[in-house]
């Protein structure tokens, strides 16, 4: 049972990258730093998931489920300081997600089409039935965090 939570949180992860992508390449919805971090912690989250499925072992697999629920936090964190501080300032250049994706990784050059910042953070205010779309990826973010919980939690971890 804990592989297969550990699984959809693995799938919901890459099904918001999937929805990111679309928006930006169908809708034409640029994002700015701030979403371009989301998607990499998302990813992360994905990859630590799917790793479980490589171990037996329960205490692997709640290992690996409290570094999805820490990754959740990050996530948390991010999709909070895109809503709240972000997205009121003209630039995101110099924040911490533009100097991580642009500077330090270089993920942006890299994989333009994935990690590219084409917009600043209150330029990429999207509203989708009538949210925005950081609230969206914060709740997201905080139903990992209780899925990852809920595995770490479980008494009967069994490989299964």
């Amino acid at each position: 049972m804990t592989q297969k939570i550990l699984n959809l949180i693995a799938f919901l992860c890459l099904a918001a990258v999937g929805i990111a992508l679309f928006s930006q390449h169908v809708l034409d919805m640029a994002p700015c730093a701030w979403c371009v971090l989301q998607r990499l912690i998302f990813l992360c989250i994905a990859a630590v998931c799917l790793l479980a499925n490589f171990f037996s072992s329960a205490v692997a697999k709640k290992i690996l489920a409290l570094a999805s629920a820490g990754l959740g936090v990050s996530g948390v964190l991010a999709a909070w300081y895109q809503y709240s501080v972000a997205a009121e300032m003209f630039s995101c250049d110099m924040t911490f997600a533009d100097r991580f994706i642009a500077r330090t990784t270089g993920l942006d050059a890299a994989v333009p089409w994935l990690f590219g910042i084409y917009a600043s953070c209150m330029d990429a205010r999207v509203i989708f039935f009538g949210v925005e779309y950081a609230i969206w990826s914060l709740i997201l973010f905080v139903v990992i965090i209780m899925m990852s919980l809920a595995v770490l939690f479980t008494k009967n971890n069994t490989a299964k």
